[in-house]
């Protein structure tokens, strides 16, 4: 069958004789191709070399390049060779974060971002446009053409899903994003364990169920702890990790007798525990070849400690010490690249940024994969941002041509960390509009820290109020996990905002591990 624009609708037969998880040939994304050679389908030693090695491109250091914001063009006016317009769609800390990459870029003209935010504007990072109805491809498309855009990034999984990249391709438009037919290996759980079965790319063992009824005897059966996931996107909260079987029972029943995730959750997966270390690993992919970016670690609960419910992410740090360069190339080897070589197979080429969301198995020490978002991760792009000194611009017009075989990357040898500032009763329900002060003296402690705005607008009298959930992403450079962690944490002291709540234990993982190693 078709795999479409997403709309819950990816049932894929099973094949007669493979057991309750196979695939069988049927139409994933068009139809299944011709055998087509494709430098992704090469060993990895070759698929390595194009990811590591200097090439005939080579992204440069933008360090040297960081400058006030770079002025927009209002009419479509040639800019000089070599230099493009930018526009970021999407107004969280992710596209914040990627605003100022952009920004330093030496191949960038100029950075929009529509709806952008409030921190995003004051930053200078980019010249946010409120007004561009992002959810309408002929108004985004309208505007690129009045504003000569010469490349779309999409930040969020939803226009992707919706099929701007699609519309905007089609245009042509240069646009780095899935199409919504590829997005769906973040818009279906279901079709994104299909493909992973099919093309032998280890997962948890799962069912999915529509079925209440159904669903609880198969919990009963397998006991707990277990997992519980909608199969739709549910903007992070359709995840919960059930400790014990009554957990279980009640998010099935949430999700598929009281539909508190609409839609989303109309379909759950139940899936088999994995115990081991979570990790995110992010590849640049242009439908052929896929270029490693440097790892992360998210704090996905809400508490010190790992407990309580998940969230989209209480902080981060990159590098991730868990995954050595051994592991790096298990993962291409055994996950990314077999991916993006099934998603060609089934006619779903995908061009973007795979994010895999990672197990690294206790008893094997090898890597699962837990799930694929098909944008960079929030606040893992935080992180990465702040570490990457190549131009970012010209990385991702790489992938939107085709090109990433000739790109390699440079990146801060310093390790960068994240925390999340958030309103108090998130993931639940919490207030909106409390005043939060002192950004500005919280960004000067360091050099190296950068607050990026996920959540923040104005309120009438001017001053800076949280109307989202995750509200700020303190970041840290530093030459180690300690300094980097110092850093920002002195920073979030820094900040006024009473309303506000934080984990103190970002990093706990890498710092535990620096500290044995000098011990």
């Amino acid at each position: 069958m078709a795999c479409g624009a997403y709309s819950i609708r990816f049932h894929l037969k099973l094949a007669a004789g493979h057991g309750p998880y196979a695939l069988a040939n049927n139409h994933l994304c068009g139809g299944l191709k011709p055998s087509v050679s494709y430098p992704i389908s090469r060993s990895w030693s070759n698929a390595a070399r194009h990811a590591t090695r200097h090439s005939h491109l080579i992204v440069g250091n933008s360090e040297r390049w960081r400058s006030s914001l770079k002025a927009s063009p209002e009419d479509g006016t040639i800019v000089p060779e070599g230099k493009i317009t930018v526009l970021v769609i999407g107004g969280g800390g992710r596209e914040h974060a990627l605003c100022f990459a952009l920004n330093r870029s030496p191949s960038c003209e100029a950075v929009l971002c529509a709806p952008g935010n409030v921190g995003i504007a004051q930053s200078g990072d980019a010249i946010c446009i409120l007004d561009l109805d992002i959810s309408n491809s002929d108004a985004v498309i309208s505007f690129c053409h009045k504003r000569g855009v010469g490349m779309v990034v999409v930040g969020p999984e939803g226009p992707l899903v919706a099929g701007l990249a699609n519309d905007l391709v089609k245009a042509g438009i240069p646009t780095f994003g899935p199409s919504s037919e590829a997005a769906a290996l973040e818009g279906s759980k279901d079709f994104m364990k299909k493909l992973c079965y099919k093309y032998n790319i280890p997962t948890a063992q799962y069912r999915t169920f529509t079925d209440p009824a159904e669903a609880k005897q198969y919990v009963q059966d397998q006991g707990a702890p277990i997992v519980v996931k909608a199969d739709g996107l549910a903007a992070g909260k359709g995840v919960v990790v059930a400790m014990t079987l009554d957990e279980a029972l009640e998010a099935i029943d949430s999700m598929l007798v009281e539909e508190s995730l609409g839609s989303a959750g109309s379909r759950i997966i139940i899936e088999e525990y994995l115990e081991g270390e979570e990790a995110s690993f992010f590849a640049l992919v242009d439908g052929e070849y896929a270029l490693p970016l440097e790892s992360a670690q998210d704090h996905k609960r809400v508490g010190d400690g790992d407990v309580g419910p998940n969230t989209g992410g209480m902080g981060a740090y990159s590098p991730a010490p868990v995954v050595t360069e051994e592991l790096k190339s298990t993962i291409m080897q055994s996950i990314i690249i077999p991916t993006v070589k099934g998603m060609a197979a089934e006619g779903c080429k995908f061009v973007g940024v795979l994010y895999a969301g990672l197990m690294i198995e206790k008893k094997s020490g090898l890597p699962k994969l837990i799930e694929y978002n098909v944008r960079f991760g929030d606040p893992e792009c935080q992180v990465l941002m702040m570490r990457l000194e190549s131009d970012l611009a010209q990385v991702l017009l790489s992938a939107c041509r085709g090109e990433l075989g000739k790109v390699s990357l440079t990146w801060s040898p310093e390790i960068a960390m994240v925390v999340v500032m958030a309103s108090e009763g998130y993931p639940g329900s919490y207030k909106k509009g409390t005043v939060i002060k002192n950004i500005d003296k919280a960004e000067q402690v360091s050099p190296a820290v950068k607050i990026f705005h996920a959540g923040t607008a104005l309120d009438g009298d001017g001053n800076l109020v949280a109307v989202r959930g995750r509200v700020l992403g303190v970041t840290a450079k530093g030459k180690g996990i300690e300094e980097a962690r110092s850093r920002a944490y002195d920073a979030v002291d820094v900040v006024d905002w009473p309303e506000g709540f934080f984990r103190r234990d970002i990093g706990w993982r890498a710092l535990k591990q620096e500290q044995t190693v000098n011990y």
